[in-house]
């Protein structure tokens, strides 16, 4: 995959998300080191096009060059993202809230990437089924196919998909939002089923 604009702004991103962390325990140059890390899993990645979870892409391919320099466990890597995340107030900004996430006018373009997913273009971007509001959730998706399942495959480390699913439930806290899932692809299971409502 080419670096862009988005994919060194996003790299950019989680590595000032996670600086003040990886400072704390290791030196400025083991940042430094990540982001080198980061930008050669982005140039090995497959292409996944204009995907709308290209930030989600970048993510997994930060979280595997966290693993790599460090050495921590994944779970301590976990810990330094997550912790990270929270503290980011450009972050918690630039993600908004429940009510901006939940809107229903946002369903047609939704449904509209949905039925583009199913296409599958690009091998290494995400499939999914978008589902309407019911009495038990404000918006859901039931995903068949990960990106970051499928980079962490190519990248010979698939058990550290599962730590960023962990992610998903810091970023719905974030925006003041409920997570209920009971599923993911990550741990065998034939999808993902993300169900989100507001707190």
């Amino acid at each position: 995959m080419k670096e862009n604009i988005n994919t060194k702004l996003y790299g950019w991103f989680y590595g000032s998300s996670c600086k003040k962390q990886m400072r704390r325990r290791f030196s400025v140059f083991t940042h430094k080191n990540v982001n080198l890390e980061y930008r050669s899993i982005i140039r090995g990645a497959k292409d996944i096009g204009k995907s709308r979870l290209m930030s989600a892409y970048c993510m997994g391919a930060y979280f595997i060059a966290l693993n790599r320099v460090t050495k921590l466990t994944p779970e301590e890597n976990y810990e330094l993202f997550r912790d990270g995340l929270y503290a980011n107030l450009i972050f918690r900004k630039a993600m908004g809230t429940a009510d901006t996430y939940l809107d229903r006018k946002k369903l047609p373009d939704r449904l509209k990437w949905s039925e583009e997913s199913h296409k599958r273009r690009y091998e290494n971007d995400w499939v999914v089924n978008v589902l309407d509001k019911t009495e038990s959730f404000e918006l859901g998706y039931d995903y068949l196919e990960c990106g970051i399942c499928k980079l962490c495959r190519d990248e010979g480390c698939p058990e550290l998909a599962k730590y960023l699913c962990q992610l998903d439930f810091v970023l719905a806290d974030i925006m003041g939002m409920k997570l209920e899932r009971t599923m993911t692809l990550a741990e065998g299971d034939p999808k993902c089923d993300f169900r989100y409502s507001k707190k």
